[in-house]
């Protein structure tokens, strides 16, 4: 099976343009250590806290790139996207900062706080089952019906280059803080668009970094499309880690094979336990996302013990009345 090849490919002068052109609709969010998840992994961790940027999610980083890379002519119509929810809400607070309407299609089990926050932003959903192939159909048709601009959540050169941005900050910060780099870096992967920009950033300013990427091991398409050398998409998986659910795509698989060093995958409880041990320990909200990198450090301590190791914690956009440790 011969997967599709890309129609562009982003380069790291995207990723440059991009951090200009976004630089005053977003945070340089911080990044924090602990001292006892240090001591827990045999590790020392950097974490990149991107759940304290706006919108609540690294998204809006390759959203306002998107959004503010149009010309006005291309604008006009607004902007249009499929999302379980971050790329959902970051997408219409870019376009709400420009002016512009953003239509988006959400699944109806999206966590209720991504809705309200979608809705907070402006955005008009129309909602869909949950599952990929239902998101994309809907989609057509909201999109046919306003003829805005897609804006897809990962497998977009201007999504990837804002997403790269992140590392870039990332990096900076680490030699400030430390003087010198780290030696992995670790971030979730669904469809892959944050692992994507982490490598088109890294490959350009710090090759020797590896790259791991994390998911659940009810979602791990990504991983058995690594091993299998070709993409494996799953329709409708079942996980807590509800923002991993979508498959990979074209674009955001060229960077998976060619530049991630390996995908490791973590059960629904070694989640929802790393997710709650970071809220004990570092005092931060994050989603179940986000923990699946710590969940697979954990869980592969021998991996990591030793060394330097960067964190993207991707999100902090939590339904507070549905916490998956919290028994209905």
């Amino acid at each position: 099976m011969k997967d599709a090849v890309p129609e562009y490919i982003p380069t790291y002068d995207d990723v440059l343009a991009a951090h200009e052109r976004i630089r005053p609709h977003i945070h340089r969010t911080p990044v924090l250590t602990s001292s006892y998840l240090n001591g827990l992994t045999g590790a020392e961790l950097f974490f990149k806290c991107e759940n304290f940027q706006k919108a609540g999610a690294f998204k809006v980083r390759g959203a306002s790139n998107a959004v503010f890379g149009l010309s006005d002519e291309m604008a006009e119509k607004g902007v249009a996207t499929h999302s379980s929810g971050n790329h959902a809400l970051s997408l219409s607070y870019a376009a709400g900062r420009r002016g512009i309407p953003c239509h988006v299609v959400m699944p109806r089990t999206a966590p209720q706080a991504k809705k309200d926050a979608v809705k907070g932003y402006g955005g008009i959903i129309t909602e869909c089952e949950p599952s990929t192939s239902s998101r994309e159909a809907v989609f057509a048709e909201v999109q046919a019906a306003t003829g805005a601009e897609f804006v897809h959540p990962y497998n977009d050169p201007r999504v990837i280059a804002g997403q790269g941005t992140c590392s870039r900050e990332f990096m900076e910060q680490v030699t400030d803080m430390t003087g010198g780099p780290v030696d992995m870096m670790v971030a979730p992967i669904g469809g892959g668009g944050m692992i994507s920009g982490t490598c088109l950033t890294l490959s350009n300013i710090a090759p020797d970094v590896q790259i791991i990427a994390s998911e659940p091991e009810q979602a791990d398409d990504a991983a058995r499309s690594f091993k299998a050398g070709h993409i494996i998409a799953d329709d409708a998986p079942d996980t807590v880690a509800d923002g991993l659910k979508v498959p990979l795509k074209e674009l955001t698989w060229h960077f998976v094979r060619n530049h991630v060093t390996d995908i490791l995958t973590a059960s629904e409880e070694e989640i929802i336990d790393a997710m709650k041990l970071t809220w004990q320990r570092m005092k931060i909200v994050m989603e179940p996302s986000c923990a699946v990198p710590l969940a697979t450090i954990l869980k592969n301590k021998d991996r990591f013990a030793g060394k330097r190791v960067g964190v993207i914690i991707t999100g902090g956009n939590v339904d507070l009345d549905r916490l998956p440790w919290i028994k209905s």
